[in-house]
């Protein structure tokens, strides 16, 4: 009697039906939410299409902010020396050129450099109280701005200077030290030392000029601050009183007494 040997099938028959009713259940889920993920794919394209529109808008205020700024500074830097008239002009378009930036651009990367050289213009056309006003703008505007703080605050303490209300640019130089990372504080402690020294406070102005010396020894403002020290503590030196003449003694007078 002969047995036959059942051979497996190598390949496992697949459910067709649980197959298809899988599918179907995905197409009438999908057809069920069709509205749903509809309004997210357009919610989407309307994110995604605003976000570009914003970014080009963007680019096209600060490409023109520095069109304008460029302009601006052709007229501050190029004014006619030998034509008073066409100086002051081109000083005056500088700073309508400065201040359209601010107004219509202030969220370009032009604007805080603009506020700065608005300031620089005032300045320049001896109008100290809207130099201030324009410098006091950018700190209260542009304060995290560091790499311009620092020379905002010694700008303002200069018009202050020219104004001459020394405590105030006093106040305006102090604030450099405070800067972190502030490039010009030698210039502070050196422009403190002299305001010590004008009010007169010879020991504050010595220990300013001291400061410079130790802090910034590489500085070129220290070789100055070294010889206003020795000026310094020359007039703290008391001069020596002259000697006083002794009297003759009555025994070596050569005088002889008179006649009688």
């Amino acid at each position: 009697m002969t047995y036959r040997i059942k051979v497996p099938p190598r390949t496992l028959p697949v459910d067709e039906a649980h197959l298809v009713s899988g599918l179907e259940h995905w197409v009438l889920g999908l057809a069920n939410y069709r509205w749903s993920i509809l309004v997210g794919f357009l919610l989407l394209l309307l994110i995604g299409g605003g976000t570009w529109g914003v970014f080009w808008y963007d680019t096209q205020n600060a490409d023109k902010a520095q069109e304008l700024e460029r302009e601006a500074t052709l007229h501050l830097f190029t004014r006619a020396t030998n034509d008073p008239q066409k100086a002051a002009a081109n000083l005056k378009e500088a700073i309508a050129l400065y201040k359209r930036i601010i107004d219509e651009y202030p969220r370009t990367p032009t604007a805080p450099l603009a506020q700065f050289s608005l300031g620089n213009a005032y300045l320049q056309s001896n109008d100290l109280a809207s130099a201030i006003e324009a410098y006091t703008r950018f700190i209260s505007t542009y304060g995290t701005h560091v790499s311009l703080l620092g020379l905002v605050q010694q700008k303002l303490g200069y018009a202050y200077l020219l104004k001459g209300d020394l405590d105030q640019a006093a106040k305006a130089y102090s604030r450099i030290l405070e800067i972190p990372g502030a490039m010009n504080r030698d210039y502070a402690l050196f422009e403190l030392a002299r305001l010590e020294e004008n009010r007169p406070r010879p020991d504050e102005a010595l220990k300013h000029y001291q400061d410079l010396m130790k802090t910034f020894p590489n500085s070129p403002l220290t070789s100055d601050a070294a010889m206003r020290v020795k000026v310094i503590e020359a007039k703290k030196t008391p001069e020596p009183s002259p000697p006083s003449a002794t009297p003759a003694s009555p025994a070596s007078s050569s005088s002889k007494p008179p006649k009688p």
